[in-house]
């Protein structure tokens, strides 16, 4: 379980966002204009108006949502506190310990930024989204301090379409941060969807797939060049966050939330070839997102695996096949919290070898280990469930029950002639009952009836 970060510090994290959010609309909307809204199939979307020496020009704002109505009202009443915001991220980075990018890379981020990226929806996705998500769930986070060299930005086409609004051409923004960025080649030469500086960075501009699989770039009109088409991207970018990237005064950037990102990552490390190599830090990363999300997140976390399992069986197959990569108690925690069971894997089972059965008198149950996947897994069954469908009334009825020492030996020796068929009614419930507890399979007496039924299906 990662490290909490102490309650100062989480919320110095939220009034950092809130003041990000405030200056970025202010500096995106900077000039003398008004607001207005147009209504578009039954919804409103605003946008801010300005006189130019080239006539009338509207900048896309965003869809009408009570925090981007409080924006508006507050609009001109912000004031210009980026020493403030420079000491907070400067806080959270040395005395929170909390992940910042490489100064390169935080200052593309700023400058797609700047640029209007993330203001007209597109979204941060990859390792440097996920070194936001510490400072956001208040959780220190393994591998979120993993330098990389790739930015990558999507956008669903349809929205770079819709906007009516656009950026400086992508390679005209990032040659702005560095001269040397160039497009990388493609098969095609007149598309471009990545771009390279000399010493490595590199920016991937991606779009969800929206047919069969394709390599066919896919024009992103506002953003000024063409992206990458990707399998499984609607659901990441759906629902985005706001975040804060821990660079300068901070970056005000839209991030895929963490409940999508990580099961995302559980789906597409399933997805991976050549850069199969990625695997399992994709892993490391949705296990230690997981490990917050069940407790802190459950109703979310349960809402995004929903829109998930409901796609189809590939993507149920994708979820089974990267679950069953994190630790026993992680898988168990989430399917616990979203009410599947652990059949869900169906490479999954209960193995029994020769373990010892032993009593414990303070819980008055018989335990044993079996081995599901590659873990060690504690089963048991109560003395009551023993008594009550294996024992025979005779020996029931010639047993001292005071005895601790009898009891013992009595319902060991019980165990050990019906370890078979306690075995398959163990195998039973691990699989296909809900998870009560992840450390441990319990049989109990008002199972026994019901799994027997199940068995003899």
């Amino acid at each position: 379980m990662p490290s909490r970060l102490p309650l100062a510090m989480h919320t110095a994290y939220a009034d950092l966002v809130d003041r990000c959010a405030a200056a970025a609309f202010e500096d995106a909307f900077a000039g003398d204009g008004t607001f207005v809204a147009k209504t578009v199939r039954g919804r409103k979307y605003w946008y801010f108006q300005e006189s130019t020496s080239d006539g009338r020009r509207q900048k896309y704002v965003g869809p009408e949502t009570d925090d981007l109505l409080e924006q508006i009202a507050r609009h001109r009443n912000a004031q210009d506190d980026t020493r403030d915001r420079q000491s907070l991220v400067s806080m959270l980075v040395r005395s929170a310990y909390l992940p910042r990018p490489q100064a390169k890379m935080g200052q593309v981020i700023q400058a797609l930024a700047e640029a209007g990226v993330f203001r007209l929806r597109a979204v941060l996705i990859g390792t440097t989204a996920y070194q936001t998500y510490a400072a956001m769930l208040g959780a220190r986070l393994p591998a979120a301090s993993v330098q990389t060299g790739d930015i990558d930005i999507a956008q669903h086409r349809t929205i770079s379409v819709a906007t009516e609004d656009k950026t400086p051409p992508a390679l005209s923004v990032l040659q702005g941060v560095d001269p040397s960025f160039r497009p990388v080649p493609h098969f095609d030469p007149t598309r471009t969807t990545s771009y390279i500086a000399d010493g490595g960075v590199r920016v991937d501009f991606l779009t969800p797939n929206r047919g069969a699989d394709s390599d066919e770039p896919e024009p992103l009109p506002a953003l000024g060049t063409d992206a990458a088409p990707l399998r499984f991207l609607d659901y990441l970018i759906h629902q985005p966050q706001h975040a804060v990237v821990l660079h300068g005064p901070g970056i005000y950037v839209t991030v895929p939330s963490p409940e999508r990102y990580t099961l995302h990552k559980l789906i597409f490390t399933q997805r991976r070839n050549d850069r199969s190599e990625k695997g399992p830090k994709d892993i490391v990363q949705a296990e230690s997102l997981l490990s917050v999300l069940v407790e802190d997140r459950p109703y979310e976390l349960s809402a995004a695996w929903a829109d998930a399992v409901k796609r189809g069986r590939t993507w149920k197959r994708h979820l089974a096949q990267g679950l069953a990569q994190v630790s026993a108690d992680t898988r168990d925690r989430l399917l616990q919290t979203v009410g599947e069971m652990r059949s869900f894997l169906p490479d999954l089972d209960l193995q029994f070898a020769a373990s010892p059965a032993r009593y414990d008198p303070n819980r008055d149950v018989v335990f044993y280990y079996g081995i599901a996947g590659a873990e060690r897994h504690r089963c048991a069954i109560s003395t009551e469930a023993i008594e009550d469908h294996f024992l025979d009334h005779e020996e029931e009825s010639g047993s001292e029950f005071g005895d601790i020492e009898v009891n013992k030996k009595r319902v060991l020796e019980c165990v050990r002639r019906n370890r078979s068929e306690i075995e398959a009614l163990l195998r039973e419930k691990f699989l296909h009952s809900p998870v009560e507890r992840t450390e441990e399979t319990l049989l109990k007496s008002a199972d026994i009836q019901m799994l027997r039924k199940r068995l003899t299906r």
